[in-house]
C-alpha cells in the first residue's frame, strides 16, 4: 500500500510540477503552447522512470494530454479534440509513456534479479564458509583420531618393554651374567629414546594446533637455507644413532625454502629413523634432495624389506598395522606426524616402493622468486 501512495505521490507531483513550468512558458510566450507539450513529455518520461509498472506512465500521459488541451490549447479551458494536430500530440506522448515505461519496467527486472543473485550468492558463500568449516573440522577430528589411535599403539609397547625388562633385571639381577643385564638396560635405553622422540614428535605436532585458531593447518614459514635444515636434521639423526650412515646429495647452489625449520627437521629426523629401523640397522640410507619446478622434493631411500601393499594406503594416517614388534616405531605417530607438518606446509608426501626397499618423499612450494633457479647440480 505505501508503494501505491508513493507512486501516487510522484505522478502528482511531476504532473504538477509541469503544470506549474508550463503556465510560466505560457505567459512568457504570450500563449504559445509550442514547447508545453515536450515539457509534459519530460514529466510523463519521469513518471514511468520513477514509478512502477506501465500504468502510471500511461495514465499520466492521458492526463498530460487532456491537460494540455484544456489549459494551454485556443479555446483555453474547454476539451476540443478536433484541434489540429492534437492527435498528434496524443498519440507522441502516449507512445513515449508506453515504450518508456517498459524500458524501465525491464530494467527494474533486470535490476530486481541482480539483487536477487546478488542474495542467492551471499547464501551460497555462507554455505560454503560453513561446508568449510564443517570440512576441517571432521579433518581436524580425523587428525586427532589417528593421532590418539597412534599414539596408544606407539605408546603400549615401548612401556610394556620397559616395564617388563625393568622388572626381569630387578627379580633376577642376582642370576644374571654382565651381558644379560646390559642386554636388558640397552633395552630400557633404546625404548627411552623413543618415548622422547614421540614426545619431540607431540611438541612438533601442538606448533602447529597452536596457530590454527579455526582455519585449515598452517604454520609460520620463513625462508630457510635447504642445506643448513638437512645438515641439522642428519647431524641429529647420526647422534642418536651413530652407526648410520646417511648419503646425502643437495643442490649445489644455494637455494632457500619457505618453511618451519624445526617441524621440517623433525619431518626429515622421522623419515631417517624410520628408513633406519625398517633396513635392519646395518644398511645405508640414501637421502636426497632438489628443485622440481616450483617445489622441492625431498628423498629417503632405504635398502630393507620395502612396505606390505595392504600397509600402503593407511601409511601416514596411523592405522597400519606391523608384521614385528620393531615395525612399530616409525610407522605409528611419527609417520601421522609427518603427514600432518607437510600438509600444513602445503605440500605433500608418499610412499613407494623400489627393488631393493622403500623410498618415502615429500615436496614443499617456493616462493615465486625461487621458482626459476635451476638443480643441475643434483
Amino acid at each position: 500500500m505505501m508503494k501505491y501512495w508513493k507512486d501516487l505521490g510522484i505522478s502528482a507531483g511531476l504532473l504538477a510540477a509541469a503544470t506549474f513550468v508550463s503556465h510560466i512558458f505560457f505567459y512568457q510566450n504570450v500563449h504559445s503552447g509550442n514547447n508545453i507539450p515536450m515539457i509534459y513529455v519530460l514529466a510523463t518520461f519521469l513518471i514511468s522512470r520513477f514509478t512502477r509498472g506501465y500504468w502510471w506512465g500511461i495514465i499520466s500521459s492521458f492526463i498530460s494530454v487532456l491537460l494540455i488541451n484544456w489549459r494551454f490549447t485556443y479555446p483555453y479551458f474547454r476539451i476540443n479534440f478536433m484541434i489540429d494536430g492534437y492527435p498528434m500530440t496524443f498519440i507522441s506522448i502516449l507512445v513515449i509513456a508506453v515504450i518508456t515505461n517498459m524500458t524501465t519496467t525491464s530494467l527494474n527486472v533486470q535490476r530486481q534479479e541482480a539483487i536477487e543473485r546478488e542474495k542467492k550468492l551471499e547464501k551460497l558463500n555462507e554455505y560454503n564458509q560453513q561446508i568449510n568449516k564443517l570440512t576441517i573440522e571432521r579433518e581436524k577430528e580425523a587428525m586427532r583420531s589417528n593421532l590418539l589411535r597412534a599414539i596408544s599403539h606407539d605408546l603400549r609397547t615401548p612401556l610394556t618393554g620397559m616395564i617388563g625388562a625393568s622388572a626381569t633385571y630387578l627379580e633376577a639381577k642376582d642370576y644374571l651374567d654382565e651381558e644379560a643385564k646390559d642386554k636388558l638396560i640397552m633395552g630400557i635405553q633404546e625404548d627411552a629414546h623413543w618415548l622422547l622422540n614421540m614426545v619431540e614428535n607431540l611438541l612438533s605436532i601442538t606448533r602447529i594446533q597452536n596457530d590454527n585458531d579455526g582455519e585449515a593447518a598452517h604454520v609460520k614459514k620463513t625462508p630457510e637455507p635447504l642445506e643448513e635444515v638437512v645438515s641439522s636434521a642428519v647431524i641429529r639423526f647420526q647422534k642418536r644413532y651413530p652407526e648410520g650412515k646417511v648419503n646425502v646429495k643437495v643442490p649445489k647452489e644455494f637455494l632457500m625454502v619457505p618453511m618451519d625449520p624445526t617441524l621440517i627437521e623433525q619431518v626429515i629426523m622421522n623419515l631417517l629413523e624410520n628408513a633406519w629401523i625398517h633396513s635392519g640397522k646395518h644398511e645405508e640410507i640414501d637421502f636426497y634432495a632438489r628443485q622440481e619446478g616450483r617445489n622441492v622434493v625431498f628423498y629417503v631411500k632405504d635398502y630393507g624389506d620395502g612396505i606390505e601393499p595392504e600397509r600402503m594406503e593407511h601409511l601416514f594416517d596411523g592405522c597400519a598395522g606391523s608384521k614385528d614388534n620393531e615395525s612399530r616405531k616409525g610407522m605409528g605417530i611419527g609417520l601421522t606426524i609427518c603427514k600432518t607438518i607437510i600438509q600444513a606446509h602445503q605440500g605433500e608426501i608418499h610412499a613407494r616402493n623400489h627393488e631393493n626397499g622403500a623410498e618415502f618423499y615429500f615436496s614443499l612450494p617456493l616462493e615465486e622468486e625461487n621458482g626459476g633457479m635451476s638443480n643441475d647440480g643434483v
